[in-house]
């Protein structure tokens, strides 16, 4: 009997187009694969997404980003359901997505982490909070929306629009040097990528607009540093619970690698950096989803 998968995308975060970009990609290849597929645009109804979700599919895939998708919020409503969905469970989701708790996750667990304080916008605004250069944050968004870099000698505004409304900000010590990520999936690292940007850092655009970032894989790295980044990419995914695909990214100085974040809900589409990371290992977009789906759980 064919498999009835309902593919969750859009919602109202401030990453509802790339959420829906990542689910028509999925639904196309979860098709290709031969389940039947109803593809769902997450509005801020819940009675609605719960009448879409009736008769209960046999799993959902989540291609939801950011808030409330990402933070452990709808994975709670599937637990609640009893729907097996793609990805981490509530607890990993919501630590995963709020950045200091996560930090305090990584650092218990012997990974290295930049320095950082937490502060309100105002508190920024008036004066800086630790030594330039420094990293601007919201505490729990994702795809660096509101990320912006504050260097000896920047005279122009500290806060961008998109840390408007944001009650934690985190500032953290700019870490110089090498992005690299790493790809999780089932408990083995996939490989080592590294990202290039003409923009100075991979911010929302380098992610997301075409020619913003390139991706190099396997990295240009010896041997030992591809075998660290990939044990603390599992390290990481395990010290916050995660379950599936989970992503580490990582900045390389030279001397030591720093884990930025995971990012639970990685990007989706056949040119993202996690299938990217599959096809490498031999692994094709309807396989990588496939594998997602049938390992698909909720919580008890």
């Amino acid at each position: 009997m064919t498999k009835h998968v309902a593919v969750l995308m859009g919602g109202w975060s401030a990453e509802r187009e790339v959420s829906l970009v990542s689910g028509a990609a999925c639904t196309k290849a979860l098709k290709q694969a031969g389940y039947d597929v109803t593809p769902i645009d997450v509005q801020r109804d819940m009675g609605a997404l719960m009448t879409r979700l009736y008769p209960k599919p046999d799993a959902v895939f989540n291609a939801l980003h950011g808030r409330y998708g990402e933070d452990g919020c709808v994975q709670g409503l599937l637990d609640i359901l009893a729907i097996p969905y793609t990805h981490s469970g509530l607890l990993a989701s919501a630590l995963a997505m709020d950045k200091p708790m996560a930090k305090r996750q990584f650092a218990a667990a012997g990974i290295p982490v930049a320095e950082h304080v937490i502060a309100t916008p105002d508190e920024i605004l008036a004066a800086d909070v630790m030594p330039r250069p420094y990293v601007i944050k919201p505490a729990n968004e994702g795809s660096s929306v509101g990320v912006q870099i504050v260097r000896e000698g920047d005279n122009g505004p500290i806060m961008d629009d998109g840390m408007v409304g944001s009650r934690r900000m985190m500032v953290e010590r700019m870490i110089e040097g090498r992005e690299l990520t790493v790809a999780v999936m089932g408990g083995e690292a996939l490989g080592v990528t590294e990202v290039t940007t003409h923009r100075g850092f991979y911010d929302y655009d380098a992610k997301y607009v075409d020619g913003g970032s390139q991706h190099q894989i396997p990295a240009d790295i010896d041997d030992e540093l591809t075998d660290e980044a990939m044990r603390l990419a599992v390290l990481a995914h395990e010290a916050l619970g995660c379950r599936g695909v989970s992503r580490a990214d990582f900045r390389y100085d030279g001397a030591a690698l720093y884990i930025l974040e995971v990012n639970t809900q990685p990007g989706m589409t056949p040119t993202s950096l996690v299938p990217e990371q599959a096809l490498y290992k031999g692994m094709s977009f309807p396989e990588l989803v496939s594998w997602m789906v049938e390992n698909a759980e909720y919580d008890q």
